[in-house]
């Protein structure tokens, strides 16, 4: 269970990361009401991480990008926005997405910051030294994650060992 589990994270930290594609941005070639449920989708995801990553932050008084939790919220914020990067001059795009993060942050984004969140969210994804920083702290965490998995998988079969020398 614990395998599949960490399995899943991995898996959510490659699609965040791009090297899988979650289909978070809309093709040119869809119409305005699958962009528009694109856009509060991708918008409903980004506010149920922005707000998960804020309870953190303000648990611990820091972002801590190695906290594997906080890593699987940066990347859903990041898969989420990237819709942003190609929409961002979309006024009806930025206005359902908006929606969207009012409707599941839990009060965090406001009719009143709105606009200021999204902007700031259009700026992080369109700054390609800013993407690419994310990226490199949650592919770190991934590695980690991975590594971790090796080392447990590792000493799960020593201890197993080691245990069925007592019997069952």
């Amino acid at each position: 269970m614990k395998k599949s589990i960490l399995l899943a994270v991995a898996v959510a930290m490659l699609t965040g990361c791009g090297l899988l594609n979650n289909g978070g941005s809309t093709p040119a070639a869809t119409t305005s009401t699958t962009t528009t449920s694109n856009a509060l989708t991708s918008g409903q995801g980004a506010g149920t991480a922005l707000q998960a990553l804020y309870t953190q932050y303000k648990a611990d008084g820091k972002y801590d990008y190695t906290n594997l939790q906080n890593a699987m919220n940066t990347v859903s914020l990041l898969s989420n926005c990237q819709g942003l990067k190609e929409n961002y001059k979309n006024t009806t795009y930025l206005k359902d997405f908006g929606k969207g993060m009012i409707a599941s942050s839990l009060g965090l984004v406001t009719q009143n910051n709105v606009q200021t969140v999204t902007n700031s969210l259009v700026d992080m994804i369109k700054s390609n030294e800013n993407v690419q920083a994310a990226t490199t702290q949650t592919q770190n965490a991934a590695n980690t994650t991975a590594n971790y998995l090796s080392t447990a998988s590792q000493y799960a079969g020593s201890i197993s060992n080691l245990l069925s020398l007592f019997g069952k």
